[in-house]
């Protein structure tokens, strides 16, 4: 009897064996996801201009000093009235310093140059134009019509820093690059038909989607 109860409880151990043997290990418990990048910083704008209206966003993240500047001068009405004094169709147009007669705005102190940020020159980007001077950007800024991969080519120390991008009304733009220019104010590259700012503002940014939304074609 005692023979047959332990054949038994053997026998018993062998199949439960074999079934936790048969059992899938459990697995291995998952890796927690890789924390998500934190979102950018954006602002956003509108260029009120005689040839229609340029909606921008801004990225304060990777340019927080050109954006904090150019938030600045808006808020300040300084582009108010200004004009795009400089036209370059295959390339760029430019503006923020000058009113139609061609003087200049007095502006604040220079910032310094944020071209490391890794913001490129393409088509429809926004930067901070300056003079040779590396850090010596005011309130004027340009509009890239084409890529322009040699603005990111330090020169003079820097290359040009770019801190936003058109969103709505790159119509507006080609409109204005396509313009005819002269000489004005000794100046080359001028609009024979003056292109005003007549109004820089801060939107939110839902009101940045609907105005580029109705802007679309």
């Amino acid at each position: 009897m005692i023979r047959i109860l332990f054949a038994t409880v053997l026998s018993l151990s062998t199949v439960v064996a074999a079934q936790d043997a048969a059992k899938p290990a459990p697995a291995a418990p998952a890796a927690p996801d890789a924390a998500a990048p934190a979102a950018e910083k954006l602002v956003f704008a509108k260029l009120a201009t005689s040839k229609g209206d340029i909606i921008l966003e801004l990225n304060e993240t990777k340019a927080p000093l050109s954006v904090a500047n150019f938030v600045q001068y808006i808020k300040d009405g300084h582009y108010d009235g200004t004009t795009f004094h400089r036209v370059i169709g295959n390339f760029m147009i430019q503006g923020g310093g000058f009113t139609p007669d061609m003087k200049q705005k007095n502006t604040r102190d220079p910032i310094k140059n944020e071209w490391q940020n890794g913001l490129k020159n393409t088509r429809g980007t926004i930067a901070m134009a300056r003079t040779s001077i590396a850090d010596s950007a005011t309130s004027q800024f340009f509009i890239n019509v084409v890529d322009n991969g040699g603005l990111d080519l330090p020169r003079d120390g820097a290359a040009y820093a770019v801190f936003g991008r058109v969103i709505g009304g790159m119509d507006v733009v080609d409109a204005i690059r396509q313009s005819r220019t002269g000489i004005k104010g000794g100046m080359p590259n001028v609009p024979i038909e003056d292109i005003i700012i007549t109004k820089a503002t801060l939107l939110t940014a839902e009101e940045a989607k609907a105005a580029a939304a109705s802007k679309a074609p």
